[in-house]
């Protein structure tokens, strides 16, 4: 009986957690389905009193978002597979072999997560704009595949753990250490890869600083510049930067989920190999 109420009691906090961690995004969609005219009204209501659904539309076709999207989806796609894709290639090299300054290496990479971006964005704009980089996607994609110090940690330790027999026996029947990399260690990195991407699509997606420095061109705009876009000198669209933040949520929501998933199953299934 006991037992019983702790668990109960476990389930009500969580529930009530889970509630005040939704309420930002509930109070979002409820934003973004009012009449403006509500939004100055005291008291507040929490339920609209019309549910307005073209308010999505006309946020979006307010400013050219299709074209944002593209560019976000692009650059999104594109940092993500790269980030993830050298990450994996760096940290099977500081997991599986022994040189000679590995060590320094590897401290001299962990300390670049020390470094603010604040003190390297006046050097990075100075070196886009020598590779005439600047208006252009390719500041906001072209690093993401040079690895990021902390998926690289990340991705390190769990390699350490798995045992050198793998290795050993896929060289004895002949296998290069790029088949070993391919065919071995990454199936059985799904789960460090997948939480890898979805940690650096939710910072690529809702990057903002990143294309406000370097791109100036509107046509290369992503959606976090283009929902700025609704904030003026005088006045401010709640209600369309509400919608345009909900219909960004979702990606980021069903890519979590997606991970989720995938990382459940990879445990389950590793699970039951064990």
């Amino acid at each position: 009986m006991e037992t019983k109420i702790k668990k109960t009691g476990v389930y009500v906090i969580l529930i009530l957690l889970a509630v005040v961690f939704l309420f930002p995004l509930i109070w979002a969609l409820l934003t973004a389905v009012r009449n403006p005219a509500e939004l100055g009204q005291y008291p507040i209501r929490f339920i609209p009193s019309e549910f307005h659904l073209e308010n999505f539309k006309e946020a979006w076709n307010a400013q050219p978002f299709t074209r944002y999207l593209i560019n976000s989806l692009a650059v999104t796609v594109l940092a993500v597979i790269g980030m993830t894709l050298s990450s994996a290639l760096v940290a099977y090299g500081f997991a599986r072999f022994d040189f000679k300054g590995k060590g320094f290496f590897f401290i001299l990479m962990l300390s670049t997560m020390m470094i603010p971006w604040d003190v390297l964005v006046i050097p990075l704009y100075m070196e886009y704009n020598a590779f005439h980089w600047l208006d252009t996607l390719k500041p906001l994609i072209v690093p993401a595949w040079f690895g990021g110090a902390f998926y690289i940690f990340l991705m390190r330790q769990f390699l350490r753990g798995i045992p050198r027999d793998f290795e050993e026996s896929a060289i004895i029947d002949g296998a290069n250490y790029r088949q070993i990399f391919t065919r071995i260690f990454l199936p059985l990195m799904k789960p460090q890869l997948a939480l890898s991407a979805i940690m650096y699509m939710i910072v690529v997606w809702n990057d903002y600083l990143g294309p406000l420095v370097y791109i100036s061109d509107s046509d290369k705009f992503t959606l976090p510049i283009g929902l700025s876009l609704f904030k003026g000198a005088y006045t401010t669209d709640y209600t369309s930067i509400m919608a345009i933040t909900v219909l960004m949520t979702l990606p980021t929501m069903i890519a979590f989920f997606l991970g989720q998933k995938q990382i459940l199953n990879s445990n389950v299934s590793a699970g039951i190999k064990g």
